[in-house]
């Protein structure tokens, strides 16, 4: 009768490594995120201010609003892939672990499986934001014309 192999808990623990790393690096692009999408939101109050103040330029205004109400959906999109990243970086280093575990056989490609979903969530957050970023700048651009104008005129 032989004995079961006995279970190497530092290899196990450094299978779960990786994702953890993942899982920092997307706590950090959620920090970023969030904070990104209050400043939107807080932009978008001031708008909503001024433009019920029955400014002059409410047209232009109205294209502001709209824009940062794109602007935070886009922000939101990011944060929830963020989010499901995180949920299978989790998954993918439980699954690691049951893996080692239980034996290859038995889990198989699932913590490979799982952090490719991750990684795909990340890399489409990337995006999200990356547009995003592109809107706020196209937003600061226009507001900068608009002044001039107004002060030039």
């Amino acid at each position: 009768m032989s004995l079961p192999a006995p279970i190497d808990h530092h290899s196990i623990l450094g299978a779960m490594l990786a994702p953890a790393l993942l899982m920092a690096a997307t706590g950090s692009l959620l920090v970023s995120a969030n904070a990104r999408l209050a400043r939107v939101v807080d932009r978008l109050r001031s708008l909503i201010v001024a433009w019920e103040k029955d400014a002059p330029d409410r047209s232009e205004r109205d294209l502001q609003i709209q824009r940062h109400r794109t602007r935070a959906a886009m922000v939101l999109r990011a944060c929830r892939l963020l989010y499901a990243a995180l949920g299978a970086f989790v998954g993918t280093s439980l699954a690691l672990a049951a893996d080692a575990l239980l034996g290859y056989p038995i889990v198989g490609a699932v913590p490979t499986v799982i952090a490719v979903a991750g990684m795909l969530c990340l890399l489409l957050a990337s995006l999200y934001m990356g547009r995003e970023v592109g809107l706020s700048v196209k937003s600061f651009d226009d507001e900068l014309d608009q002044e001039m104008a107004r002060r030039r005129g």
